[in-house]
């Protein structure tokens, strides 16, 4: 994907690459050259640097000539590696050292741009399609919900496009592939100012993806087209299939990632089995990988793209939450709440959506709801084996039947009771009967998952029982507030403290590179730091010892 050299090794083995030709490829594989022939092409791009000199003082001039806040980006990136925004011009030095720093170990080439930061930003791209002389495009995307610059919801169309922005906006588009000779499917990003409402003037091209992208199959559901079939037939020597004015677009489509992470952790990427992974009908769900098969380091997180298709926006969107909410993942802590409540937001079913959106909501987007009597009982139930048995499950005599049932998230007390149990929870009794199935408290049970000490309670926010070992010493004992520990296998990127300093709770101690992003690790406690495992360079697996700290408080 977007790599020129194996395009040329391809067509040198008399084979045929399906996709864009080398010269393409090139031609927008560096941000700075793209923004440069963009320009020559009458497409507006967004006011910077993007020159050969790369020496810190010029690019601190450059930034300061800009105006802060600025955006350093790699000119190789991609997937928000290599990028930081810099919000004043004391933060530059740090900010330009950490960008280039990512973008030699993801792209081989630490040359960054500079961009001023526009504050109300909108992502918007266009799906074109080219056969190498002429080009067409398939209408916008708006994909301006975003975590860590990376997309998180994509939908098509751009909620507030007018037709003249539209005209405008998609023109550029082809105008940019067309001077390249473009073949196949790829994408124009462009920044737009949401600030005022979308405008003709308001939008500035950012980059080209030379492929087809994760989120084509939303274009697809509007427009009724195969955008792999458009590929392959232009890759076979035929004409683009459809004229411009013959590609319609009806309703209104969002697709939605489905990662394995913890969105609570700052989106840190989650490693693991899956223990199940089920999708509800009605719901278009894209996914490589199914029950069994393990999540690993080496990839991206992705588990599933989830693509609903509406009327009209509100419908499409209630049909996503609905495909949310019957999405089934046991094993792995994933998104699947956090995009609940993302795009169930009141500014984002409004269509008042911008870059910025998630950062601002993060506490409470990210923040899971505590599990309900209902759960706790129906959890207890389930671990204690008692879901399928039933009431007649055991005997007890001279005093009513009971199980204390130890869960991390509370305790649980059942009793047997006619019909059924009685369960005492933190949050008050429910009582749980079967008869013609399970109600508790009068309510329908949740659909679950039992695996080992876990019970995973489906829905639009998945919750996870894990019962309490009594006979587990080891609990709460993998280092408490003393030690620091690697989340998951990966590189050291860099140390920033040394042993003997003394720390601040939350003080930076170093970084992590895994599943193609960096992670900062911090200091879990005031204190001094008395021993230090990691070293730059060096990989570690899961659970490592990195850093300790001496008992006790900072002097």
């Amino acid at each position: 994907s977007e790599n020129a050299e194996f395009a040329e090794a391809v067509e040198a083995a008399g084979l045929v690459f399906v996709g864009p030709t080398p010269g393409a490829i090139r031609a927008m594989g560096l941000k700075d050259a793209a923004k440069a022939a963009m320009e020559a092409a009458g497409v507006p791009v967004v006011p910077g640097y993007h020159g050969a000199d790369q020496s810190d003082d010029l690019l601190a001039g450059e930034a300061r000539r800009i105006g802060y806040p600025v955006l350093i980006k790699a000119v190789a990136g991609g997937g928000g590696k290599g990028m930081r925004k810099v919000e004043t011009e004391a933060e530059f030095a740090a900010g330009l050292q950490a960008a280039r720093s990512e973008a030699l170990r993801a792209f081989g080439n630490d040359a960054v741009l500079i961009e001023k930061w526009i504050t109300t930003p909108r992502h918007i791209e266009v799906q074109v399609f080219g056969d190498g002389t002429r080009a067409v495009h398939l209408f916008e995307r708006d994909c301006s919900l975003q975590r860590r610059h990376q997309k998180v919801i994509e939908e098509v169309p751009a909620p507030g496009m007018t037709d003249e922005v539209r005209a405008a906006i998609c023109g550029a588009a082809v105008r940019a592939a067309e001077a390249i000779g473009y073949r196949g499917a790829g994408t124009v990003e462009f920044i737009a100012d949401g600030s005022g409402g979308l405008r003709p003037d308001g939008f500035w091209f950012m980059e080209m993806n030379t492929r087809l992208q994760v989120e084509h199959p939303v274009t697809e559901a509007v427009t009724g087209q195969d955008l792999v079939e458009w590929q392959l037939r232009v890759a076979s020597g035929g004409p683009i299939p459809l004229a411009q004015s013959d590609i319609r677009l009806t309703g209104h489509a969002v697709e939605a990632r489905l990662y394995a992470e913890d969105a609570a952790a700052g989106f840190l990427p989650a490693i693991g089995r899956l223990d199940h992974l089920a999708f509800p009908p009605g719901i278009r769900a894209d996914s490589g990988v199914e029950t069994g098969d393990e999540v690993t380091s080496h990839y991206d997180p992705m588990i599933a793209k989830l693509v609903a298709h509406g009327a009209d926006r509100g419908a499409a969107f209630d049909r996503l939450i609905s495909g949310l909410a019957g999405t089934e993942v046991a094993g792995l802590t994933t998104n699947q709440g956090f995009l609940t409540r993302l795009i169930s937001e009141p500014d984002v079913r409004a269509g008042r959506v911008e870059t910025g959106l998630i950062a601002r909501g993060l506490q409470r987007l990210t923040t899971d709801p505590p599990p309900t009597a209902e759960d706790l009982a129906q959890g207890a139930l389930v671990l204690a084996g008692l879901w399928e048995a039933g009431a007649e499950a055991g005997f007890a005599l001279w005093t009513p039947m009971a199980y204390p049932i130890r869960l991390e998230q509370g305790e649980v007390t059942l009793t047997a009771a006619p019909g059924g149990w009685t369960a005492e929870t933190e949050l008050g009794p429910v009582t749980c009967v079967n008869e013609t199935g399970w109600r508790l408290n009068g309510k329908r049970p949740r659909p679950h998952h039992l695996a080992g000490r876990q019970a995973v309670l489906f829905g639009p926010d998945p919750t996870c029982l894990t019962l309490v070992d009594p006979l587990d010493q080891a609990q709460g004992a993998a280092g408490g507030g003393d030690v620091v520990l690697a989340p998951m296998p990966g590189r050291i990127v860099s140390v920033e403290v040394e042993e003997g300093a003394v720390l601040t709770l939350g003080q930076r101690l170093l970084t992590l590179e895994a599943m193609k992003m960096e992670h900062v690790l911090t200091a879990p406690r005031d204190g001094v730091l008395a021993g230090l495992a990691a070293r730059p360079g060096a990989q570690v697996a899961a659970g490592d010892v990195l850093a300790r700290l001496a008992p006790g408080d900072a002097e």
